[in-house]
Formats: C-alpha cells, sequence, structure tokens
C-alpha cells in the first residue's frame, strides 16, 4: 500500500501559499499537519484532512472557499491547515485530483502544478 501522496495544501495563514506537497498518510504525519485530532470532510472524489480538536487555530478561509465551490455544504468554520486528497482504494488515499487543483489555481493565483 502507497503511504506518499501528491496532496493539495492549504495553510489557514494567507501569507503561506497554497501548494502541492508529498504527504505520508499515517496518523502521525496527519497529526503535525492537522494540529491535533484529525477529521476529514469528504468530497466526491476527494476528501480533506483537517484540526478537529478542541483548540481553534487560525480560520481557514481559503479551504472554505475551495470546498464550497467544490461542491460541499459546510455548516461549521475551517480552522488551521487543510490538506485535500483524492480517494484511493478502501483505507487508501490517492493524489489530489487535478480538477480540484486546478479550482486552486484559479481561486488563488496558485502558480500551476507541473
Amino acid at each position: 500500500m502507497n503511504t506518499s501522496f501528491n496532496a493539495l495544501i492549504v495553510p489557514a495563514r494567507l501569507v503561506h501559499p497554497v501548494h502541492i506537497g508529498l504527504v505520508q498518510l499515517d496518523l502521525p504525519a496527519l497529526q503535525r499537519l492537522a494540529g491535533r485530532e484529525v477529521g476529514v470532510v469528504a468530497g466526491g472524489d476527494w476528501h480533506v484532512y483537517l484540526d478537529s480538536g478542541g483548540i481553534r487555530y487560525t480560520e481557514n478561509v481559503r479551504a472554505e472557499v475551495l470546498m464550497r465551490e467544490a461542491g460541499v455544504d459546510l455548516d461549521e468554520t475551517i480552522h488551521g491547515t487543510a490538506m485535500f486528497l483524492g480517494h484511493g482504494g478502501p483505507g487508501d488515499g490517492a493524489d489530489a485530483p487535478q480538477h480540484l487543483i486546478r479550482l486552486a489555481e484559479q481561486l488563488f493565483d496558485m502558480p500551476p502544478a507541473a
């Protein structure tokens, strides 16, 4: 099972760019990225790992906009860094879908992915 994937990473702080990064898909790596407790929100062919702990970091406006534009109706505010991946096999992930990356490029002036 592959545990390294190209993720679309959307930092909460606006001074940090939205980018593609190689991530390990294991619990310690996810906890380092998300903060403490890891939550998941699923879209059609993607899912996003988020901070779901009691401590609220900076609101992630860009992740909220991306999720809404991708068709997810959110009930709450997103906080902390968001990591978008594609769906793989059962219990597995996949690289972030190209359509989600293109949407992020359009919304956030992100340089085109290689």
